[in-house]
């Protein structure tokens, strides 16, 4: 019996285990959601056991269930085209939901090319991409200024802090010296003309830029300066997704300008006087009562002391609010949104306000029609569209009271009549400034597949602008207050409808190892502007403003216009692969403008690509470490029609003149016709490389370009005796030669949760202009120079201060000791504009660079985007305009000359000169510059906590817009951007951000 019982122990421990271990391979039922990195369900995503053949896919809503026989040690695999595949241990767990991951290299096979998708293997074209994520790394106020440090030869210029202005876009510079540099957008396949700022940032996809002539051909001459392809968000199959986007940021000055406090103030003036002899320092009271009139002696006594940028400036603040709701079926797909945007400036009457709408509906009819259609819809208001008062602010001095003892504001606070109190605009309506512009764009398409391989497609993109300005100026107005009058009042509108329309062909078809494509176009773009205007002077009922100019006492100013231009167009395209391995891609198309006279009208534009995946050669498919390798060249020719409609006509001009004893009225030329003028024609060549190693976690590209452009459309200055200025002529010839690198990588992806992604770019752009026609070298009065870039700064040089002790070869100069030193380059002892006057730099940077740093933790995301620019030189007007040195008004707080400070930066003050000699030397800077132009910190709620809200994502972000600039002209010179320097600081202080966001899902 002892015996027996330790066999029966273990035999009953045997069958408890062997009963375990069959209710451990019982089968379960194992459910969860599948959802992406912006927390939307994906539908069709495969869930299989690995290594069995049990499987299911995932719902409209992202959910699955699967039956799964050994839950302990089953592993679930997560697949989906375009996402990484994620594997899922078990665990006994019977519910698990995951986030698949965008898999770089997988999504890159697609690029958006014009007139149709390619893969990325297959790009044969200079091509950039710009992300939805990466335009929402930063807080902008329209798509262009996301582009800024994103794209490698894109070159974005913040000009102007200014709420509801654009930056300036070049891509691979400038070529064109007069017909216009702008690169066309195109939206949803439709060309978008004017303002971007009628799109929300998170309404887009994202923005492909096509670069070379392979890529813009294809768009002729509207393509002549590069294309941006905007691509808005669609619908995908799944079920109804809410989305909410709402931030809020407060807005501040990003730094005061130095402006000279009361002591400083009174200091120059005394120096302006005593530099010629008209400040007695044995007597300063005596002399102060001589210099200063009555008020402003008894405010220096008073001790009045105000900084006038701090009552004009206040905080200002963005807000932001957008709700999207997406979703489809199989056959049907839609995506509604509703936007709202408001920028209130730092100055109280600059505002823009947007209210903006966007429909995109995709509808599939049998096997082979789908039907679509794309609205973008906005209304917006902009106040102070040209306020400058921070100008007067910068001018006041600092000594002038703008209260008196009772409270109200004094209408000229120092008793100079040129100098108004500008705090008198932000009260009783006496300025009231606003554009209200209404827009309907709208892109119509249906496609038919004929047969296999052969669709024919219909393009319909009407679009709708209206614009509705009013300005109102009352008596006391700054503006009126310096040059005197009744008030005033002007009303504009215009009314802009344009369509395009475009039957598109396509056939692509694979035979063996030999992939062929053909594309044919026939389009017509037409747009029509009409346009009138009226200006008033004496409004009796001041309340009434602009809105009832008839009661006005003069009409001081009335016209109309109308204008149209159509461009008719043909195009063919043919792509050709061979074996993955060799592509070529032949584009011709031909473009018929309005613009041009007859028999000029038609420009014709080919252009020829080639490629090499290198990568698909046998010996390199046999290492690993390196998975894309491709060369590619291209040729082409592109045209430029960017001149006013008409301009080959000539116009007429009404004007008066005398019949015997009688006025009569009489019409001349106002400039000479020339109906000779045909396009502007730029040849490109581009050589580039991409590659890509370690599956995709490094990936890049180098490009070297040459364009070359010939027959300029640009003004001849003619002699006087002809009787005009000037004519518009094909003279000239350019050239635009160009570096880009861009590299993107993931630097850490460890197991834990946390990596470290980055991208970076850097390209650097030389202009020359090779001719100017008729064997000139140079058109002084344009600035335009051989052998020089096409923009550069053509002026006297300061090379210092003439020093006292130098007093005696000033004289020869005819200057004295304090005045502004000019390089004499002909050493003829004579400053004349005509052999003195030298090339100084060029506003076009040496190199531009830019990169994004994100690092990510579990649930955080730390984002750091940042800017350089570097070797340009900056025309800072505003360090002319406000370094007078004359007294009268406010200065700059610099380091003037003085007998007893022999300074070389800056000229002695003197009373006699409202302006120093040769002020505008002054202007120039270094306008190298480092930004971090954001920081942002985002969190992301965990899925086991929002999920019992309903909720598919919630993330906090708080951001900081533009916290560091590092720039000799803000460090050394006490500027403020270097970007804004066209007038510095006049029309709207420069400023950054704190910005506080939400983004939810349900």
């Amino acid at each position: 019996m002892k015996k027996g019982f330790p066999r029966l122990l273990c035999l009953i421990a045997c069958l408890l285990l062997y009963q375990f271990s069959l209710a451990q391979k019982r089968p379960v039922t194992v459910e969860g959601n599948v959802l992406d990195d912006q927390k939307t369900p994906l539908v069709g995503v495969t869930i299989a056991v690995k290594g069995k053949n049990t499987g299911t896919q995932s719902d409209p809503n992202g959910h699955y269930k699967l039956q799964v026989a050994d839950p302990a040690n089953a592993v679930l695999v997560f697949t989906f085209i375009g996402y990484s595949t994620r594997e899922e241990p078990l665990n006994n767990r019977t519910a698990v939901s995951v986030i698949l991951a965008e898999d770089r290299k997988k999504l890159e096979e697609i690029v958006v090319v014009g007139y149709g998708q390619q893969k990325k293997k297959d790009v044969t074209g200079a091509i950039s991409t710009v992300s939805a994520k990466s335009i929402q790394d930063v807080p902008v106020t329209n798509p262009q200024q996301a582009l800024q440090g994103r794209a490698p030869g894109v070159e974005v210029i913040n000009n102007s802090s200014k709420p509801g202005d654009e930056p300036q876009v070049r891509i691979r510079g400038s070529r064109s010296l007069n017909a216009g540099n702008d690169p066309l957008y195109v939206v949803d396949g439709i060309p978008y003309s004017g303002s971007l700022n009628d799109i929300g940032t998170g309404v887009i996809q994202s923005m492909d830029i096509l670069k070379d002539a392979s890529a813009t051909a294809i768009y002729g001459s509207r393509g002549a300066n590069g294309v941006i392809l905007v691509t808005t968000q669609r619908g995908k199959q799944t079920k109804p997704v809410v989305s909410y986007s709402g931030s809020y940021g407060i807005v501040h000055q990003l730094g005061e300008t130095d402006m000279m406090d009361a002591a400083h103030f009174i200091n120059m003036r005394r120096e302006a006087n005593r530099t010629i002899g008209k400040y007695d320092d044995t007597n300063p009271d005596a002399s102060d009562q001589k210099i200063f009139n009555a008020v402003e002696y008894a405010n220096i006594k008073k001790g009045v002391d105000v900084d006038w940028q701090k009552l004009m400036v206040s905080q200002g603040n963005q807000t932001n609010h957008s709700v999207n709701v997406a979703g489809g079926t199989e056959n049907t797909r839609y995506n509604v949104g509703l936007g709202y945007f408001k920028d209130q400036g730092v100055l109280k009457l600059q505002r823009y306000e947007r209210y903006n709408f966007n429909i995109a509906l995709d509808q599939r009819i049998g096997k082979r029609v789908t039907v679509g259609a794309s609205l973008l819809g906005a209304y917006s208001l902009r106040n102070g569209e040209t306020y400058n008062g921070i100008d007067n602010a910068l001018k006041m001095l600092p000594i002038a009271a703008p209260y008196d003892d009772k409270g109200k504001l004094i209408i000229y606070p120092t008793g100079d009549s040129q100098q108004p109190n500008p705090l008198l605009d932000y009260v009783n309506d006496n300025r009231v400034e606003l554009m209200k512009r209404l827009r309907i764009f709208t892109s119509l398409y249906g496609e038919v597949e004929i047969m296999n391989g052969l669709k024919y497609r219909l393009n319909v993109g009407p679009d709708i602008q209206s614009y509705n300005y009013g300005l109102f100026q009352g008596k006391n107005n700054t503006n009126l207050l310096i040059g005197g009058g009744d008030a005033t009042a002007t009303k504009n509108s215009a009314l802009v409808v344009a369509y395009t329309i475009e039957n598109l062909l396509t056939y692509n078809k694979l035979i063996k190892k030999h992939n062929i494509g053909v594309t044919g176009l026939y389009s017509v773009q037409r747009q029509t502007t009409d346009a009138l205007g009226t200006n008033v002077r004496g409004i009796p009922v001041e309340s009434q403003q602009y809105f009832n100019l008839g009661q006005a006492l003069s009409v001081t100013g009335m016209g109309s216009s109308l204008s149209t231009w159509t461009i008719l167009s043909y195009m063919g395209r043919v792509n050709y692969g061979y074996d993955d391995r060799y592509l070529v891609t032949l584009t011709l198309r031909a473009d018929g403008s309005s613009r041009f006279a007859p028999g000029q009208k038609w420009g014709y534009f080919p252009s020829v690509a080639v490629g090499w995946n290198i990568m698909n050669e046998a010996p390199f498919r046999r290492q690993h470490f390196m998975d894309n390798l491709k060369l590619r060249a291209s040729y082409g020719r592109i045209g430029n029609t960017g001149i006013i409609p008409y301009a080959t006509q000539g116009s007429l001009q009404r004007i008066p003149y005398s019949f015997g004893n009688k006025g009569a009225l009489g019409y001349v030329p106002l400039d000479l016709r020339n109906p000779s003028l045909t396009w502007e024609t730029t040849t490109s060549t581009d050589i580039g490389l991409d590659f890509g190693f370690f599956n995709g976690r490094i990936s890049g590209v180098i490009e070297w370009y040459n364009q070359h452009t010939t027959d300029l459309l640009m003004p001849q200055t003619l002699p006087f005796s002809n009787g005009f200025n000037q004519v518009l002529m094909n003279l000239g010839t350019s050239r635009n030669r160009g570096l880009e690198i861009g590299i993107s990588a993931t630097v850490i992806d460890h197991p834990n949760g946390f990596s470290w992604k980055m991208d970076v770019n850097y390209f650097r752009n030389r202009s020359r202009i090779l001719s100017l026609g008729d064997g000139r070298s140079a058109d002084i009065g344009n600035g335009w120079f051989v052998g020089q870039p096409t923009t550069v700064y053509y002026d006297f040089k300061k090379i210092g201060i003439w020093q006292d002790k130098d007093a005696a070869l000033a004289a020869r100069y005819g200057v004295k000791p304090g005045e502004i030193r000019l390089e004499d380059v002909n050493k003829d002892t004579v400053i004349d504009a005509k052999n003195d006057r030298v090339i100084l730099g060029t506003p076009e940077a040496k190199w531009q660079a830019g990169t994004t740093q994100r690092f990510s933790y579990k649930g955080f995301e730390l984002s750091v985007v940042a800017f350089a620019r570097w070797g340009s030189m900056i025309k800072s007007d505003f360090y002319a305009n406000y370094n007078t040195l004359f007294g009268r008004y406010n200065n700059l707080n610099v380091n003037y000359n003085t007998p007893a400070n022999p300074s070389n930066d800056f000229p002695r003050p003197n009373a006699n000169q409202e302006r120093p000699s040769n002020f505008q030397s002054l202007s120039y800077f270094d306008g190298s510059f480092f930004k971090i132009r954001n920081i942002s910190l985002a969190y992301a709620m965990p899925d086991k906590v929002i999920r019992n809200w309903s909720m598919s994502d919630l993330r906090f972000t708080v951001s900081v817009k533009q916290p560091l600039i590092l720039a000799p002209y803000r460090q050394k010179w006490k500027g403020i951007d270097p970007e804004d320097v066209t007038v510095i600081g006049i029309d709207a202080p420069a400023t950054w951000m704190l910005q506080f966001g939400i983004n939810a899902k349900f």
